[in-house]
């Protein structure tokens, strides 16, 4: 990979982005030192621009972000760096140092917030209690909600067929969650299928 760190006195900015959810983590800088640290050790380190010296993000927090693929932008001067996070990126402790409490919902954010349910008590989490009942009741209502949504959609009532949908989406996640997978690995699958 040619980078060209000439452009901005020896430095290429980076942006993060999360692997599995694409959402963008965090934007640093990268010099070429930072850079052959980065691709050695498969954990993201910057050069800082305010301490001028090296540091690989996570060393005080343990927070790592673990490279998967780095990109190179058309002029060479740019990174995109596919990484898995270890835990929050943002010194605030949020998962993203950007604001997005107004950037909506996802399924990535609903796949999270069933990740979480897991730890809460059954009777404060219908999430919670389907995993307890076990694997055979969570495949069961996935089962009827396919069914649900069939149904609905020989009819033409749209907010039925959308909400059996909704219903059916989120019993799917809730699955995948109890089988150990997420919609990262399902993707994985359908991008091995599609280049085929």
């Amino acid at each position: 990979m040619q980078i060209d760190f000439t452009k901005l006195d020896g430095l290429v900015p980076v942006v993060v982005q999360d692997t599995a959810t694409l959402r963008v983590l965090m934007v640093g800088f990268m010099n070429d030192e930072a850079y052959a640290k980065t691709e050695r050790e498969k954990k993201i380190t910057f050069y800082s621009r305010s301490k001028k010296r090296l540091w690989t993000k996570g060393e005080t927090s343990g927070h790592f972000l673990r490279v998967d693929e780095i990109l190179l932008d058309c002029d060479a001067d740019t990174l995109l760096i596919k990484a898995t996070p270890t835990g929050p990126v943002c010194h605030t402790g949020q998962d993203t140092c950007f604001d997005e409490r107004n950037t909506g919902f996802s399924l990535a954010y609903l796949e999270k917030i069933i990740a979480q349910r897991k730890t809460v008590s059954a009777e404060n989490s219908y999430t919670r209690s389907l995993f307890e009942k076990g694997i055979n009741k969570v495949a069961q209502k996935v089962g009827e909600e396919a069914v649900e949504l069939v149904i609905e959609a020989k009819d033409n009532d749209r907010d039925k067929f959308l909400g059996e949908a909704a219903d059916l989406m989120f019993h799917y996640l809730v699955l995948l969650a109890a089988k150990g997978f997420t919609l990262a690995d399902v993707e994985v699958v359908l991008k091995a299928r599609h280049q085929k």
